[in-house]
């Protein structure tokens, strides 16, 4: 630090200090753990018995500086002994193997790892071993700062993982660069999506401006509503057009996908529902005061033009104004209820129900506006089409359920009968509807098996709201239920047709076979389609956003080994390096993002199987390379896990296994550095780099703007 940042520091860890301590200046154990915000006790009682050097039980400002002077300021002779410290628990100048045994077990609960005690005693025996270089039977300071040569990077974590509320705050500096939007790999990245605003922008402006001139004997006001009028015709007809949802599929294997943004179309779609809600406002607005000033020289009052039938305007009985009311009323409801807070908030049904008073809005736009079936005609009758082929599809006997797995995390795995007439490509959704849960709704998920997988679909569904919850719990309670006497005879006539129709083999608390009916409308095509046509890819899934790359890693794994060469005579088998007009694929990796555990345990046994097709080395590296992450792991930046890290490293490259998930790829502890991670892509040299993401929004704005700065292409999973 330079002295002025010193004086900084200084300042500010006495006021932290102050806040903390009181009025009595002194800081005991209680408080110094709620400050540290640690899960496990054991780290703040040592971390606290070291900062108290006079061992009065409390710590003083001088004593709490005097420590921090130590790991920030000191030596790194000071800083490895004061982790030497830590660990050493009696105090007797050395390690024995209970005394890491208890820290690694404190280590494990901090990041909220849950392990077998027998894997708690290989990984306390892989770090012993390795680091009492004597067989001594204990690790002395010297051995210690011996192992700990071996990873570099802890040297720089121990002065900065002291306390975070002890660092000060960051002051963010401003950049004198260009803005984001500015940038050219922006533009370039966003080409197709600029293009369309742009041409979008241009067509409004073009139909605002010519309806005006065309009513400018009404007055300003009148212009202007007619203008907004004009643009509503447009935009109430092409927002259903980006919904086409089976002729958007079929556009995507055009030239049109490299001309628009396609893959954008739910984004394009809010984009133009929000356009819509402001051309009503305005639109009404302006007649409100046209109406005013027509109330002033006229026969009629305001009230009488808003809400009643007398003035006659409108083609259809004077009901323009009537309608145009409630046509107001209904677009405000649709926009209100189909907001982030609304669908994301577990009340996806409220969104659903509200939005199919669109056949109201056109209706009721049919008789507001004599001009407006010129618009409808066409994109209605495409609209029309769509939905008579996806009934005509989805109930063309009905499917079957036939197996359920019950998951971790609450999610439910679905195994559904496929139909020899239903054919997809990896990534696709389609939407189910299971009347048993609820009768009217759809819902869409990703398809998580590989098309080559011919007898059955995958479907993995998460409980995140009212219907998936209704799925999970449906299939969690046991068939034998005890009835009311009062019911009997209809709980009885139940359990038959139950009996009879779904359930028909076996059960277990988390698996069961049945013979569920189910309806699916699809499938239906998304940015991933064009994977196989991308050099390297680089998949990106957040917890259940897996879903998607789980049928796109089967499907793309299967095409490998159609690929993979064997030597008769030594067996040594390879992949030839061939691109074709099916996957032109160099390379792929795979990045799995998870908060806890016990989400790895989705699809380990298909990552499992997907590590063990590739147990030969290529000559040019491995085509598929997985990378995973845990968030609620602390990473090596903090105290309390770098043991835990160096002995999971260590047990890891002893049984080529990781013990977090059993697979070969060893977990890496919190969240990706993506600037790190995109430039050692960049660096490999396998093609240009297209990145496909499924997961958060908020994680989608990060991983974007780092694409943008190395000139890779984005896409985001979007239904």
């Amino acid at each position: 630090m330079s002295v002025d940042e010193d004086a900084r520091w200084l300042d500010w860890v006495t006021k932290q200090f102050e806040s903390i301590a009181g009025e009595d200046q002194e800081i005991d154990i209680n408080e110094f753990k709620t400050a540290l915000n640690v899960k496990e006790s054991f780290f703040a009682e040592r971390f606290f018995a070291l900062f108290d050097s006079d061992g009065s039980s409390s710590i003083s400002l001088d004593e709490l500086l005097k420590a921090l002077n130590l790991l920030i300021h000191g030596s790194e002779t000071d800083k490895l002994k004061f982790l030497f410290q830590v660990y050493d628990v009696d105090g007797s100048g050395s390690i024995d193997p209970d005394e890491l045994r208890t820290v690694l077990k404190s280590c494990l609960r901090e990041s909220a790892i849950s392990l077998p005690e027998e894997k708690l005693d290989d990984l306390t025996l892989a770090l012993f071993e390795s680091a009492d270089k004597d067989n001594s039977g204990s690790i002395t300071f010297e051995e210690l700062k011996a192992e700990l040569e071996n990873f570099p990077e802890v040297m720089e974590n121990l002065t900065i993982s002291a306390a975070n509320w002890l660092k000060p705050p960051v002051e963010e500096q401003k950049k004198r660069g260009a803005p984001r939007y500015l940038t050219r790999a922006y533009w370039l990245n966003n080409s197709r999506k600029l293009f369309f605003l742009c041409l979008y922008s241009f067509l409004s402006l073009l139909l605002f401006i010519t309806a005006m001139m065309q009513h400018r004997h009404g007055g300003g006001w009148f212009m202007v509503a007619k203008g907004c009028g004009q643009c509503l015709n447009f935009n109430c007809t092409f927002i259903m057009v980006l919904m086409l949802r089976r002729f958007l599929t079929w556009l995507r294997a055009t030239w049109v996908v490299r001309v628009f943004p396609l893959d954008q179309n739910i984004l394009l779609h809010q984009i133009v529902g929000y356009a819509i809600l402001c051309y009503t406002l305005v639109h009404t607005t302006a007649h409100v005061f046209n109406f005013m000033q027509l109330s002033q020289s006229g026969q009629y009052q305001l009230w009488e033009y808003l809400l009643t039938t007398r003035p006659g305007i409108g083609w259809v009985k004077g009901s323009a104004s009537l309608t145009g009311v409630v046509l107001q009323l209904v677009i405000c409801l649709m926009v209100l209820c189909s907001s982030t807070f609304v669908r994301r908030s577990g009340h996806f049904e409220v969104f659903y129900w509200s939005h199919l008073s669109y056949v109201w809005v056109w209706s009721l736009l049919m008789v507001h506006c004599a001009n407006f079936w010129k618009w409808f005609v066409i994109p209605g009758l495409l609209f029309m089409l769509e939905k008579i082929i996806g009934l005509a599809v989805s109930r063309m006997g009905g499917l079957y359920i036939v197996e359920v797995n019950l998951l971790p995390s609450k999610v439910t795995h679905l195994v559904i009968k496929r139909p020899q007439f239903f054919h997809f490509k990896p990534g696709d959704y389609v939407f189910i509807n299971i009347p048993t849960i609820a009768k009217y709704e759809w819902h869409p998920f990703t398809i998580s098996s590989a098309p080559e997988q011919s007898e059955s679909l995958w479907l993995h569904i998460r409980s995140m709201g009212q219907w998936t919850n209704r799925l999970y719990e449906y299939f969690r309670q046991p068939e034998d239920q005890e009835v009311s006497p009062k019911r009997l005879a209809a709980s009885l006539r139940t359990r038959r047709q139950r009996m009879k129709d779904q359930v028909s083999a076996k059960f277990g608390e988390n698996h069961r076979f049945c013979n569920i009916k189910c309806y699916v409308d699809g499938p239906y095509g998304t940015p991933t389609r064009q994977i196989f046509a991308s050099e390297h890819a680089v998949l990106i899934g957040a917890g259940i956003g897996i879903t998607p790359f789980a049928s796109i890693l089967q499907s793309i794994m299967y095409r490998y080994r159609m690929r993979k060469q064997n030597c008769p005579s030594c067996n040594y088998s390879w992949c030839e390096n061939i691109k074709d007009s099916e996957m032109k694929l160099r390379k792929v990796d795979f990045i799995w993002i998870n908060r806890d555990q016990k989400s790895f345990e989705w699809f380990v046994s298909l990552l499992t199987k997907l590590e063990m097709d590739q147990a030969d080395e290529e000559p040019e590296g491995r085509f598929l390379e997985m990378h995973m992450y845990m968030t609620s792991a602390l990473s090596k930046n903090d105290m309390k896990a770098i043991g835990l890290q160096m002995a999971l490293d260590l047990l890891a490259e002893k049984e080529k296994r990781d013990s977090i998930t059993g697979l070969r790829t060893r977990t890496q502890p919190g969240r990706p550095e993506w600037g790190k991670v995109f430039q050692k892509m960049s660096e490999e040299n396998k093609g240009k780099v297209h990145v496909f993401y499924c997961g958060s929004t908020a994680l989608a704005k990060v991983i974007k703007a780092e694409c943008e700065h190395f000139s890779f292409n984005f896409y985001k999973e979007n239904f």
